[in-house]
Parts: structure tokens; C-alpha cells; sequence
């Protein structure tokens, strides 16, 4: 199996130390350099204390020459900024974290990373665009629906996220006083990930314009997402797992459980786990993924699987917290 060298762009975050974690571990990925600006000579050890005793590597700046793919784990509107800044050769295939790229635009070259979507395109994909954690979580719930144009009324959406999901640098909503014991919704019915879930429901279903009713939740825990998504359905629930089987057949991290679900079944993994309940015209779709990993690192590193070749779950096959 030949080696993929990689190389990570904003490398102090929490997204880039759970990428770290899972390329040092993959049996056909090298990490050759990791950059981050304010940690400059510094062992990477000493910013990510989890990998003590599996790296040597130290931040410096990226060696184009010596990568084949980079991974861009800064804040929106810093990967824009960095490709604008750096000429990254043609050869050197990128995955972006944020949320710059997302967006069908003229002139945007990349492709939107959703494997459950765009796997074939993906293969062949010079850049990618990796999808959000909620977006990825949501989607996942609607696409089978989308797919056989059965998103024919609104769609109403309440999902919790921990606290990571708001990245590494401390706010007053991530700080531990205010986040233990504590909810709080944000950003109701706006928030910035309404686009791409959109863009990739009309993208199966047409012109896809029914309302989608999405409230956000901030909750006490540390990661992962749990969406609860329902919208009207005239079929049984046997038809609709039967439509879900069918569309994520050939997929290996989308699995319908057969019991309501919870978190800890999905924490540490890139899995995502679907579960559906019908109540009289409505059909509930439980939505359960790790917004770190299915929701950011993970599916970049089997986007990167896709894109050079290889086994789509090499690398992560990770066992879920569970207890």
C-alpha cells in the first residue's frame, strides 16, 4: 500500500488533534508537517498532550515539495485567505475544514465532501470542500427522503452539539462554569450550515424550497451530535427503513439501529447512526455522529481515502466510548 504524506494547516485545534491522532495510526498516511503560527519550533506534544509518547513531530511550515495532500483546519475565512497567500502547487490535493468552500460558487473549484453524496466525485477530486458537523448529521437523516422526492413539506430539525463544536479558544459558552449543568439555543432558524444542507437536498430533490426548521442547541457534554429530525411521510416506517437500507447500502459508517439510540455509541468513531419511528403522518429520523470526527477529522481522512485509492475505512475502524 503506498504511503500518502500529509501535511496540516492551522495545527493547534481541536480538529487538527484528532486528525493527527487518526493519520499517525492509518496504515497508508505520514504525517510530514503540521504548521501552526502561534506554536512555530514547538513540539506538537506540547499543544496536544494526548499523543505524548506517539510523535516527535514539531509545528513548522509546510513543505509543499513533501506533501501530497494538505489538510486546512483554520477558521472560516482563514483557509480563503491562506490559498490566496500560497501558491500550492497543482499536485498537492486539499482538504478544507471550513467553511469557505462549501458553497457552490463561480470559480469555486471544489467539490462538497459528503461521501454519502459525492463519493464518486470525490474520487477524483483535486480539493474538497469537508461539510460541517451539523450539516453531516442532518444530511445523513434526509438524504434517502431527498432521493426518492419525498421532501414534499417543511422539515423541522432540534440538534444538541458539545462543547467542541465550537472550536479550541475559549468563549463564555464554552467555558466550563457556564457550559456544566446548562442548554442554550443559537442562532434559531439562521444557523450558517442551512446553505450547504440545502444546496445538497436540491441537489437529489431539484429545486428543493420547502422550509427547513433548524434549531441548534448547545449542550453540557463535550462532543457529539444528537439531531432529531421529522417531517411528513405517507409510507410506513418499514418503507422508510426499507429506503434507507437501500440508499446507504455500500456505505460502511451509516448504520440503522434497531433501538433508539444514544451518543456514546458514536462518540470516538466516525460512525453515524440513523434510527426511524413513524407518528401518525410523521416520520422521526434520529441522527447520532461525533462532531469531530464524522463531523470534521474523520471524514476528511476518508475523503483523503477516496481521493488517493485506498480502502475507505482505512484509519478508522476507531471502537466508540460507549460507557
Amino acid at each position: 500500500m503506498a504511503t500518502v504524506s500529509t501535511g496540516i494547516v492551522g495545527g493547534a485545534g481541536y480538529t487538527a488533534g484528532e486528525l493527527l491522532r487518526i493519520l499517525l495510526n492509518h496504515p497508508a498516511a505520514d504525517v510530514s508537517c503540521i504548521q501552526s503560527s502561534s506554536n512555530n519550533g514547538q513540539p506538537v506534544t506540547s499543544v496536544h498532550k494526548d499523543l505524548i509518547g506517539e510523535t516527535d513531530l514539531v509545528f513548522s511550515d509546510i513543505d509543499f515539495d513533501a506533501v501530497d495532500v494538505i489538510f486546512l483546519c483554520m477558521g472560516h475565512g482563514k483557509s480563503a485567505e491562506y490559498l490566496e497567500k500560497n501558491d500550492v502547487p497543482q499536485r498537492v490535493k486539499i482538504i478544507d475544514l471550513s467553511h469557505d468552500f462549501r458553497l457552490k460558487r463561480e470559480g469555486n473549484g471544489f467539490v462538497y465532501g459528503l461521501p454519502e453524496l459525492n463519493r464518486e466525485e470525490i474520487r477524483t477530486a483535486k480539493r474538497i470542500a469537508n461539510p460541517g458537523c451539523f450539516a453531516t448529521g442532518i444530511q445523513l437523516a434526509l438524504l434517502p427522503l431527498a432521493s426518492a422526492g419525498l421532501l414534499t413539506k417543511e422539515v423541522h430539525v432540534h440538534a444538541i452539539t458539545g462543547s467542541t463544536g465550537a472550536g479550541q479558544s475559549p468563549s463564555g459558552t464554552s467555558h466550563f462554569s457556564w457550559r456544566n449543568s446548562n442548554v442554550s439555543v443559537y442562532k434559531a432558524f439562521q444557523h450558517q450550515h442551512l446553505g450547504e444542507i440545502c444546496q445538497s437536498l436540491a441537489q437529489l430533490q431539484g429545486q428543493f424550497e420547502q422550509p427547513l426548521n433548524f434549531i441548534p442547541v448547545r449542550g453540557n457534554h463535550t462532543r457529539g451530535i444528537f439531531a432529531s429530525v421529522y417531517t411528513d411521510f405517507e409510507g410506513t416506517v418499514e418503507e422508510a427503513r426499507e429506503l434507507y437500507q437501500r440508499y446507504y447500502e455500500g456505505h460502511p459508517f451509516v448504520h440503522l439501529s434497531p433501538v433508539n439510540p444514544d451518543l456514546k455509541q458514536v462518540v470516538n468513531t466516525n460512525k453515524a447512526l440513523l434510527y426511524l419511528e413513524k407518528h401518525d403522518g410523521k416520520l422521526l429520523i434520529l441522527s447520532c455522529t461525533d462532531n469531530l470526527l464524522k463531523g470534521a477529522s474523520g471524514q476528511a481522512v476518508q475523503n483523503m481515502n477516496l481521493m488517493f485509492g485506498l480502502n475507505e475505512t482505512a484509519g478508522l475502524n476507531l471502537k466508540p466510548v460507549a460507557f
